[in-house]
């Protein structure tokens, strides 16, 4: 019996050639997946290193009235955010209209700002409740600021005196979100800011 020894080696070259193919392709797969990862981790690690860093301060003017100053304090590679939108956030209750009706729906209840200060209706672009002016943009190490007061007890809560009002919000924060872009990098921050005492008739 010949043994055609010339084919099983060409056979077996041209099975090593095949797994030493799928062995490359194996490699290459997992090299891709490792720099895909050291990528995406390199890539929040800059944008975390890019995160802004605002000084923010409530200054009172009298009358129920106060300026919320705003800097942007760096980090100096940011150099500049194209969005800033600043929101008041809502104390830590639920808020749901037990009887609504239509002198008071839920939509105003949800509406409404649950909390010591808001932003002056109508100015800087800011709407009729108050939850926040229009975006705008911001260099760093520069400042803005924005008009704010404190807020009244809504329409529905009959007997509710401005004093009585604040007075359940005294020791309670300012709650602001600031949510900050720059070309299609996007931060949201959460920050508190104390709430000033309140003064009867202010």
């Amino acid at each position: 019996m010949n043994i055609p020894w010339g084919d099983i080696a060409t056979y077996i070259t041209a099975g090593a050639g095949v797994a030493a193919a799928i062995g490359a392709w194996r490699a290459a797969e997992r090299s891709a997946k490792t720099a895909d990862a050291v990528a995406h981790i390199e890539e929040e690690r800059w944008h975390s290193d890019l995160t802004p860093d605002f000084a923010l301060d409530l200054v009172p003017a009298g009358n129920g009235q106060a300026q919320l100053l705003i800097h942007l304090n760096g980090p100096p590679s940011l150099r500049h955010l194209d969005h800033i939108a600043i929101e008041v956030g809502n104390d830590d209750k639920d808020h749901v209209l037990l009887n609504p009706g239509p002198e008071v729906t839920q939509a105003d209840v949800d509406a409404f700002v649950w909390g010591p200060f808001r932003f002056s209706p109508s100015a800087n672009g800011t709407d009729e409740h108050g939850r926040g002016p229009e975006p705008f943009a911001l260099d760093v190490g520069r400042g803005t600021q924005r008009a704010m007061q404190r807020t009244r007890p809504g329409f529905w809560m009959e007997g509710k005196t401005q004093g009585v009002w604040q007075g359940e919000y005294v020791g309670q924060p300012l709650r602001l979100v600031l949510t900050c872009r720059r070309g299609d990098r996007e931060w949201v921050l959460a920050r508190q800011l104390d709430n000033p005492v309140f003064e009867a008739g202010a």
